[in-house]
Order: structure tokens, then C-alpha cells, then sequence
């Protein structure tokens, strides 16, 4: 009796499973044929995939009708969902694979919510099984994308890695908590505008987003007024609930931590990865974390890391020869797609891996052009410049662009290799009631080769001149010391080469960090007020250049208060409701002459065997 019991039980249960497949089979749309340069494409462009939980992903896939076996796929999963996509899955097509592009929960024809970054691990794992059950599929998937996309390629394997998942290839990686929307602690204005742009409608709201005169207005009048933070959807009055949620999780929490691969997860992670970045890339700070943790977690990891010249796009695709004043080497003009399928036909067709990648880490060496290639990133360089901020002037004028920092004279600090004087400081102070133009303690560039350097009202330090030419490679270390009379500050650094005729070229964008999340920004950790500390660097993005003979380094260092970040006022309350009450009294910040700093050198060994003598 149990036997015809379980009998019928196993009858039900697969006719079941077999009614379902065959309602699923009948609800995916038939392919429509497309001839275009005398191609046939055969286009799926309205697919609905049902999730784990019961949502639909909208999805498109594209193949060339003369592929008639199971081949690869080449997934792209993305929230920026485009009538233009389809060009990217004839793209994949037209390179021999099956073409899907995917869209975020709720976008494009989903009928669901839209919900941005905290579904993406089960939702991208659950198209990937689609996929591989497609009669077209030899259960190969390889999966590839800047940006969000980047997030979305680490979010898909937090919770293991798919079967068929056979390699990733992020570019310019989101990190959400890392490094979007804020970065080592401090938030940046940009990412306001962005959740409307995503979640206004199911495709985007380019309309809005691209209006950039209401977003600098908003800026504007919310630094002016000096509200909190997180009133700046109601200076705006439209809603913006995203943000605002994203601002309930100042440290990187649990609310974070669900979204992409946490510690031990990167272990589990033992399929090829190829990452792309630039040194003048804003999502630069999220790759170096997933490159870093993935190495750390599991130690035979292949991850293979291409950094060049580039910016947040042109990292993604094919870089402009041109970018903010300087002229890329020719070495650095590579094309990107090209190398990612180059890759894709390494791993899933088993051709020969790309030229370029001669190592893991594959560097552009600006300046040299020429392609540098280690076994890691530590390994890129051979010897350690320290330098400690003096306070001591250096003799060396340059031009300002608006004539402020370092205490009203336009000459330079000095970078000394040893400090002559480890109790010396410079101290700046910092009025938050003070919001006029000039005020704004901002410095950066907005071109990588110029005349002037901007140091807000920070201070600038400069080494002596170079004897003979080496490389700077990596990212530079080390720590500031220093003393606040309030509970918490912000601050930037940024590293820049001083040519022999004057002229500033800029490393890499500038680092920023929240000093009471340096140490663990799991936690915050409040200074104690007028006694002196040592605070570390957090993320710092990496550059590689040659420094010629004759040229110099030099480092800024400033407190942060502008329109286009979060304000600390130090008081010890969570930053984003901290407002102008909380400005008094001002901040005053004291740069100990024992800060240092570590930068990663490549130098020949001829220069380095004479340097040891030397000693």
C-alpha cells in the first residue's frame, strides 16, 4: 500500500513539474527574426523570468540564427535599462555567444517594483539558472558590465557561485557602503539625483537627471541654509525615500553587508575574474576592495586586475586618447570590449588568454608608455619614498588658483624624509558659519595637467627635486597625525607630480575619508577632543606614472567643507542630521609634523644598489 502510495505521489509530482515546464515554455515569447548586414538574428525582446520569490525580471536574448547548438551566453544585468540595449546583446551575438541582457526587478516590462541593489544576489543568480535550462545554453554563462553592473556581477555570487557562472568581468565596480554613496565614510552630493534617475519610471528619467542647473541649485541652497543632511529632499520637494534610507546606515552594517560578498564569502569565489579600473575613476575605490578582499578570502584566487589612464566610462569601453587636459600614451589606448570578449573566448572556448594580460595585476605606466605586469599589487613596486609633512617652508612658490591655505603665501611646505622637527604643526581652522564663496574648503583639480594648484584652505608640501627618473606604482600609505578640538572631521589628500616648468599633473583622484570610520568602519569611532591621533588611510586608489628627473612630489592635505559633500561638523551625532546649530564653535585642525607618508616606487637597480650603499 506505502508503494502505490509513493508510486502515485511520484506520478503527480512529475506531471506537475512536466505541466509547469510546458506552461513555461509556452510563455516565453517566440523569436522574432531580424536581418541586419546580412545577418539573422533570431530576438526574444519581452521575456519575463520569475524569480525565487515570485517576481519577474524582464529579460532580452539574442542569437545569430546560423549558431544551431547550445553555446555560451554572455549576460549583461543592469538597472539602467535602454530601448538601446538590444545592441548589446546582438554585440555578444555577433562575437559567436547568445546575447541576454537582463534588467533589475521592476525595470523594463517587469510589473514589480523597482528595487535597487538589495535583491540583485538572488534575482541575477535566478537568471543565470534560467539561462542554463534554455535549450540554446551549454550551461556556460559569463557575465560582464561596468559600474552597477560591476556590483551586480559580485552581488551574483555572494551566496555561492552559479554552476554555469564560468567567469565575471567587473568594470569600475560599485560597492554599496564602501564605496557608493559614500566614500571611506563621507557621502557625495552626486548620488542624490541618481535614485531618481533609476527609479522614477521603469526606464529612466534622463529628463530629470540631466537637468544639472536643479541639482547645483539644490546643492547650493542646501549648503547655504546649512540644513541637515538629510533634509535635502525636502529643500528639493520631490521625495526621496532611497536616499534617505541609505543615510539610516552610516557604517557598513548589516543593511550593506546583505548585498554583496562579506569576509569568508569571497572564499567560495573560484572562478576567473578580470577587473577593470582607471586612475581616474570614481568606482576605482569599489574594485580595489572586491581585488582586495577576494585575494585576502581565498588565496589561489584568479583575479586579474587591467588599470590605465582611464575614467568612471572609459574603463568601461574604449577610452578617449583625451581626457581633462592630457593625452593618454599610445601604449594606453586599448580597446576594452575587445579585451573583455578576447577574454570571454579564453574561458568559455578555451582560445588563448589576451596578450595583455602577462600577470595579474596590468598596469598602464603613464608617461613611459608601457604596460607594467606583477604577480599582486604589492609587487608592483621594489621600494617604499616616506615623507613627513614639515612645517618648515620649502622655499618652492607656486601659482594658486585662488590665492588661500597654507596660512596666506603661495610657497609650499616641505616633504622631509626625516622629520626635523617631529613636534611641529600647522594648524588650519575650519568656520562652518562661514558659507561664503571663497570659504569653500575645497581642493582638487579639474583638469590632470595645470598651472595652478587649488589647496582650499589646506596646506600644500613638497619634496626636493629627483636626481634621476623612477615609477610611482600603487597606491600611497601611511598615516596622519593629528589633534581636533571637536569629535570627528573629514579630510583629503591628494598626490600630485610638480614638473621642472611648474606645472601640476595630477596622480589619481583625490582620497577622502571620515576619521571615525578609518579604523573600522563597521563601527564608528569618535576622536577624543585636543588630544593627538593617528589616523591611517582607508581605500586609496592606485596610480602608476614615471616621475621624471628634475620633477617633484607633492601632497595636500585639507578639511573638508563644500557644497558637494556631506558636512561633518564634529559633533558627534550622526553626520546627516548634524546642521548649522552644530557649527560652533569652528574647527580647528592640528597637522602634526609626524604624519607621513608611504609612497610604492619602482626604481632600476642601479638606483636602488647606490641607494643602499648610500645608507
Amino acid at each position: 500500500m506505502k508503494k502505490q502510495i509513493m508510486a502515485s505521489v511520484l506520478v503527480l509530482v512529475t506531471t506537475s513539474c512536466f505541466l509547469i515546464h510546458c506552461k513555461q515554455k509556452k510563455d516565453i515569447q517566440v523569436p522574432r527574426t531580424v536581418i541586419e548586414d546580412n545577418t539573422t538574428y533570431l530576438i526574444q525582446d519581452s521575456i519575463l523570468i520569475q524569480t525565487r520569490d515570485g517576481v519577474k525580471i524582464h529579460a532580452i536574448v539574442v542569437r545569430n540564427s546560423k549558431i544551431t547548438k547550445p553555446n555560451p551566453a554572455i549576460l549583461f544585468h543592469t538597472i539602467y535599462s535602454r530601448k538601446s540595449d538590444l545592441q548589446k546583446a546582438k554585440m555578444a551575438a555577433d562575437h559567436g555567444y547568445v546575447g541576454v541582457i537582463s534588467y533589475t526587478r521592476g525595470k523594463g516590462l517587469s510589473p514589480d517594483s523597482i528595487v535597487p541593489f538589495k535583491k540583485e544576489a538572488t534575482d541575477t543568480y535566478d537568471v543565470i539558472e534560467w539561462i542554463s535550462r534554455q535549450e540554446w545554453s551549454d550551461q556556460k554563462v559569463g557575465m560582464y558590465g561596468g559600474s552597477y553592473v560591476g556590483f551586480v556581477q559580485w552581488a551574483s555570487v555572494k551566496h555561492g557561485v552559479h554552476p554555469a557562472l564560468k567567469t565575471i568581468v567587473p568594470s569600475v565596480s560599485v560597492a554599496p557602503g564602501i564605496a557608493e554613496p559614500m566614500e571611506n565614510g563621507v557621502h557625495q552630493n552626486f548620488h542624490f539625483p541618481w535614485h531618481h534617475y533609476v527609479s522614477n519610471n521603469k526606464y529612466l528619467d534622463t529628463t530629470l537627471y540631466s537637468n544639472g542647473q536643479r541639482w547645483q541649485d539644490l546643492n547650493m541652497k542646501w549648503y547655504g541654509e546649512g540644513v541637515a543632511y538629510n533634509k535635502m529632499d525636502s529643500l528639493d520637494g520631490l521625495p526621496n525615500p532611497q536616499f534617505n534610507e541609505r543615510l539610516l546606515h552610516p557604517t557598513y552594517d548589516a543593511y550593506w553587508q546583505s548585498m554583496m560578498p562579506y569576509k569568508e564569502e569571497f572564499s567560495h569565489i573560484d572562478i576567473p575574474v578580470l577587473s577593470t579600473t582607471g586612475y581616474y575613476d570614481g568606482g576605482q575605490t569599489g574594485t580595489r576592495y572586491y581585488l582586495n578582499e577576494h585575494t585576502k578570502y581565498n588565496k589561489d584566487a584568479a583575479h586579474y586586475l587591467v588599470i590605465g589612464p582611464y575614467t568612471h566610462f572609459g574603463a568601461q569601453g574604449k577610452p578617449n586618447t583625451h581626457i581633462l587636459g592630457y593625452d593618454i600614451d599610445p601604449a594606453a589606448q586599448i580597446d576594452i570590449t575587445g579585451l573583455i570578449f578576447e577574454w570571454f573566448d579564453h574561458i568559455l572556448k578555451g582560445k588563448k588568454k589576451p596578450s595583455l594580460l602577462k600577470d595579474k595585476i596590468n598596469y598602464e605606466v603613464m608617461g613611459a608608455n608601457k604596460w607594467g605586469h606583477a604577480p599582486s599589487l604589492e609587487q608592483m613596486a621594489n621600494d617604499t619614498l616616506t615623507y613627513y609633512l614639515s612645517s618648515k617652508r620649502s622655499g618652492v612658490a607656486f601659482k594658486s588658483t585662488y590665492d588661500s591655505g597654507n596660512n596666506g603665501e603661495n610657497v609650499h611646505f616641505s616633504l622631509e624624509e626625516r622629520p626635523s622637527d617631529p613636534k611641529g604643526y600647522l594648524e588650519q581652522t575650519i568656520d562652518f558659519l562661514d558659507r561664503s564663496n571663497f570659504t569653500w574648503n575645497s581642493s582638487g583639480w579639474g583638469s590632470i595637467i595645470a598651472d595652478n594648484l587649488t589647496i582650499g584652505q589646506g596646506f600644500s608640501f613638497v619634496t626636493e627635486p629627483f636626481t634621476s627618473d623612477f615609477e610611482i606604482n600603487g597606491s600611497f600609505g601611511g598615516e596622519m597625525s593629528v589633534s581636533i578640538n571637536k569629535k570627528d572631521f573629514d579630510y583629503s589628500v591628494a598626490l600630485y607630480e610638480q614638473t621642472p616648468d611648474g606645472k601640476f599633473f595630477a596622480l589619481t583622484l583625490p582620497y577622502v575619508g571620515r576619521a571615525s570610520y578609518v579604523l573600522n568602519r563597521e563601527k564608528r569611532q569618535l576622536l577624543r577632543p585636543n588630544i593627538k591621533t593617528k589616523i591611517p588611510f582607508g581605500i586609496v586608489r592606485m596610480t602608476s606614472k614615471k616621475i621624471g628627473k628634475g620633477s617633484r612630489l607633492v601632497v595636500v592635505v585639507n578639511g573638508i567643507k563644500d557644497p558637494f559633500t556631506e558636512i561633518n561638523y564634529g559633533s558627534g551625532k550622526p553626520v546627516s542630521e548634524e546642521n548649522m546649530t552644530d557649527a560652533t564653535p569652528p574647527l580647528v585642525i592640528t597637522w602634526y609634523s609626524d604624519s607621513h607618508i608611504d609612497i610604492p616606487v619602482k626604481k632600476n637597480k642601479i638606483y636602488l644598489s647606490m641607494a643602499t650603499l648610500c645608507k
